[in-house]
């Protein structure tokens, strides 16, 4: 009569083994989708309340940039992070409580501020910030400008 192999990979232990392994790369698999897909313009900007940022980014310096270039951590926070603010951002759609100017808060300005001197760390270690705190403090409209026509921008706001 031949033995029963024991041991991790056995038989009995690949029914519950292999369906968990397969959960788990599909769950990997459909949060890295959903990030690439939720990090783009087009996404961004199909909310109306979006829709002047996402045209104003569409024809500025960083319009081959995405979105969360900008606007997300670059390190582990990166999901709860936005998680937060699209839970956010869905509750302010869905009870149409949306701000007419729409500012950033301190923590998402924290944010952008660390992804400026990460792209333009060249710049920035050159900058001595005593006046202001953030980069966007004075370059305030990049790359989202919604009156000037980019033609027209003084050179911090380019």
């Amino acid at each position: 009569m031949p033995q029963k192999k024991s041991g991790f990979f056995s038989r009995h232990n690949l029914r519950y083994v292999l369906p968990a392994a397969i959960a788990g790369v599909v769950l990997t698999v459909g949060v890295a989708l959903s990030i690439t897909f939720t990090d783009q313009a087009i996404f961004c900007g199909s909310c109306h309340s979006m829709n002047e940022a996402a045209l104003t980014h569409s024809q500025s310096v960083h319009a081959k940039e995405a979105c969360n270039e900008c606007h997300i951590p670059h390190d582990i926070t990166m999901l709860p992070f936005k998680a937060k603010i699209g839970l956010h951002d869905i509750y302010v759609n869905f009870t149409n409580t949306i701000p007419d100017l729409i500012h950033p808060g301190g923590e998402t300005k924290a944010v952008t501020q660390a992804n400026c001197e990460r792209c333009h760390s060249a710049t920035t270690s050159t900058v001595t910030m005593q006046s202001k705190e953030f980069c966007t403090d004075c370059h305030r409209h990049v790359p989202h400008t919604p009156k000037k026509p980019i033609a027209y921008r003084s050179a911090a706001d380019a």
